[in-house]
């Protein structure tokens, strides 16, 4: 028995046995886009590859060589990685038909939450670095960005007032509620235990565990990809070509465990290096970074694999049909609000950790980078689609284009050009795309 796999005929038609043996016919050859539909690769992602790399490149040879180097792709890692970790939580909200424009105002006020708690509250009862201030002050953080982000799903929801109304009066009101926290004051200093999150010379894994966390990584690549031959192969689906099959993990985690090894040739400073036995000791992936890397798949998951990710979709393709088809659809726009504010709390931990102090600025204009990470990174504006992988790519993309231009000197005015440049062709990109899909 054979199932046909590839495109029609005509278009470099390739036959796969159930056992994965594949050929392509005497005298034809793939077209590049046959070859890449063959190997179920996303264009549009990668595209954006291409373009990270154009970007990369041309800051590299624009700053002097600089750019490229290990402490700037670490710095630019953990610089990535609260936009990334919200940008996440801002699919499920825009794939679901809505906006959310208060995150940068929801980010200050949690973050000066949680840093109130450990500078003034939690030390008259505990005294100062006790070992519980920390999961206290994280765990009301996370408590308070649920309930904030209930409350803009419930208005949403239930009662029926626009996201965008919604979340722009959360933008005023928030920011206020953060200034209002301190009078304005900058609260500080951070929890030292507290302080990890953010990353720094002490907020890192170090060489050996990041080389443990590539090897997981790898070896998680190649169980999905056997895993999914595996379910193809049971159900008579098509099959990838093995040779194609197997480059693909080639270079999955052969592109895992190169970044890792670039990474670890930056290393600790002396004096950091000389508290833990000396030598070159390399920073090694940060907590920040293995953070968005954990929300990232966690959402991954959500969205592809359990029912509320599932009815997620629906309602952004569909609203009324998913009504109909007996979705509790106020619900379940009010979880992904929820789950937003959780997002937000987890980044407003990271921003107060990094900075190891909380002021009514932080998190300014972050709603339109984490807007903008998502539309770059794929999701669509008119609902439906998106994922979260994209959205981390989108956000990677926008900070580097941020730290490139800073890095060569560019004025603020001149890098708000170019973002809004970016932006406006992502969505024209996204609007092109829309059009030839239909």
């Amino acid at each position: 028995m054979t199932v046909t796999n590839g495109p029609p005929a005509g278009a470099g038609l390739q036959e796969t046995t159930k056992k994965g043996r594949s050929r392509w016919p005497l005298g034809s050859l793939p077209s590049p886009r046959s070859l890449l539909r063959t190997a179920e690769i996303d264009t549009r992602m990668l595209g954006m590859l291409g373009a990270l790399a154009l970007i990369w490149i041309s800051f590299h040879f624009w700053s002097g060589g600089t750019f490229l180097t290990p402490r700037n792709l670490w710095n630019l890692s953990v610089q990535t990685s609260a936009v990334a970790i919200m940008a996440t939580g801002m699919v499920l909200i825009i794939v679901s038909r809505n906006i959310d424009l208060s995150v940068g105002a929801v980010l200050a006020a949690v973050g000066m939450g949680m840093a109130v708690l450990q500078a003034e509250i939690l030390p008259r009862w505990l005294g100062y670095d006790h070992w519980a201030t920390w999961i206290i002050a994280l765990a009301a953080g996370l408590l308070m960005g649920a309930a904030i982000g209930g409350l803009h799903g419930f208005l949403v929801a239930y009662v029926g007032v626009p996201s965008f109304i919604v979340t722009l009066a959360g933008l005023l009101v928030w920011r206020g509620v953060a200034w209002a926290m301190a009078s304005g004051r900058t609260i500080a200093p951070m929890d030292s235990t507290f302080q990890l999150i953010g990353g720094g010379s002490r907020g890192n894994i170090g060489g050996f565990w990041s080389w443990i966390v590539g090897a997981v990584a790898s070896a998680v690549i190649v169980a999905l990809l056997v895993n999914s031959r595996r379910q193809r192969r049971k159900f008579g689906l098509r099959l990838r070509p093995l040779w194609m099959e197997i480059s693909v993990g080639v270079i999955g985690c052969g592109v895992v465990l190169g970044a890792i090894g670039y990474l670890n040739r930056y290393m600790l400073p002396e004096r950091v290096a000389a508290e833990r036995g000396g030598g070159n000791i390399p920073f090694g992936l940060a907590i920040p970074v293995l953070l968005a890397i954990v929300g990232t798949l966690v959402i991954t998951f959500v969205a592809t694999r359990l029912r509320f990710g599932r009815y997620v979709f629906a309602i952004g393709g569909n609203p009324e049909a998913a009504e109909l088809g007996g979705i509790k659809t106020r619900w379940t726009v009010m979880k992904t609000f929820i789950l937003m504010g959780v997002l937000v709390a987890i980044a407003a931990a990271v921003q107060t950790a990094r900075l190891n102090a909380a002021v009514s600025g932080l998190g300014q204009g972050a709603e339109l980078s984490v807007i903008a990470a998502a539309v770059i990174g794929g999701t669509s504006l008119a609902g439906g689609v998106g994922t979260a992988a994209g959205a981390v790519l989108g956000a990677l993309v926008m900070q580097s284009l941020q730290s490139g231009m800073v890095l060569v000197g560019v004025e603020a005015p001149v890098q708000d050009v170019a973002v809004g440049i970016v932006l406006v062709l992502a969505v024209a990109l996204d609007t092109i795309f829309s059009r030839r899909s239909k």
